[in-house]
């Protein structure tokens, strides 16, 4: 028999409970919501430990060679992604519990946690690099030098050298061979392409009337070969995701459709914590700046617009068309996407 395991020792409970140091008590002050407040960021912090491990383990199984849709890794991805997103699920109901305290409750200790700010959570940072936001793609960069600790601005630029899951994502979806000549019979070139010509039609029939902007945007997104400025996604990638989205009703692509939906809920729900993360900073000080000299829920709703990073994948469904319409596919494709015997 191995070692006996106490809970609080397992737990490290004798460093995490006397880890609530009040500003308001150092200085002489009541205010009694201010333990709340440190524990609320404190289980964010914790949260976004864990979301790191699990994003780390999914870049890396995706940078691996090749990966198989149908082995045990595009599975784990997927259970994680699910995981992570079931994490920011509970990120916005802990707004609830903070939202117990009242504008005045605030006010009581807000003075003493100057310059201290939301946003110096490095580990945050971290985890918008390693989903795929750059340095160059964020609102307020002069602000972002300004207010981090040095170390912590060089961590969050060695993660944004290394492959981020969009750009991982990006490279499985080119990988995957819808569109060899294997299954189409003879080499077509992509843009004259039966199966894009049948669709593109399908599309334009879809449309209420016709509308030059969106069918531009149509070739944009699946035939260009130059990628637009803050594009994350090649064409190559969308043609395949789109096919992922458009046919997923069959066996093999149930889980890619699954990994491609989970990203895009991330993002919805991303965004839904940072809106209620606005309104509950407009309902605690209105109009005023941020303890860090941001201005205040101001610049979190500009950061909330500009940081979607899987936001092209949730676009890619203004270009669907209904079952009915699909062009047919050839039976070898079939075969393939569905359950051999």
């Amino acid at each position: 028999m191995g070692k006996e395991v106490y809970y609080s020792d397992y737990l490290q409970l004798d460093k995490i409970l006397t880890a609530q140091q009040t500003e308001s008590e150092k200085e002489g002050i009541e205010a009694h919501d201010e333990m709340l407040f440190i524990i609320v960021h404190q289980a964010y912090e914790l949260w976004f430990k864990q979301i790191k491990y699990e994003m780390q383990s999914i870049v890396d199984i995706l940078r691996k060679p090749s990966i198989n849709d149908n082995s045990p890794d595009i599975f784990t991805v997927v259970h994680r992604l699910k995981r992570i997103a079931s994490i920011w699920q509970l990120g916005i109901q802990q707004i609830d519990v903070l939202e117990t305290m009242t504008p005045l409750d605030f006010l009581d200790f807000r003075e003493q946690l100057r310059p201290a700010s939301g946003f110096q959570s490095f580990q945050f940072k971290m985890l918008e690099a390693m989903m795929g936001l750059k340095f160059a793609d964020r609102h307020g960069k002069a602000f972002y030098k300004s207010h981090l600790r040095d170390e912590h601005i060089e961590e969050i630029a060695k993660i944004e050298a290394q492959p981020s899951l969009i750009e991982l994502v990006n490279g499985w979806l080119e990988r995957i061979p819808f569109f060899d000549d294997t299954y189409w019979g003879h080499h077509q070139e992509i843009r004259d392409h039966s199966f894009w010509q049948s669709y593109r039609q399908a599309f334009v029939a879809t449309l209420n009337e016709p509308d030059d902007s969106i069918i531009n945007s149509f070739s944009q997104t699946f035939f260009s070969n130059e990628k637009r400025e803050h594009q994350r996604l090649s064409a190559k990638a969308n043609r395949a995701a789109i096919f992922i989205l458009a046919y997923r009703d069959y066996p093999l692509l149930q889980v890619p459709f699954q990994l491609l939906d989970t990203l895009i809920a991330i993002d919805e729900l991303m965004t839904t914590w940072r809106s209620r993360h606005i309104s509950m900073v407009t309902r605690m000080i209105g109009l005023r700046t941020g303890t860090g000299g941001s201005t205040g829920a101001d610049y979190l709703s500009k950061s909330r617009d500009h940081h979607g990073v899987f936001n092209e994948l949730a676009g890619l469904n203004t270009f669907l068309v209904q079952r009915n319409m699909l062009p047919a596919i050839p039976d070898l494709l079939k075969e393939r996407l569905g359950f051999r015997e």
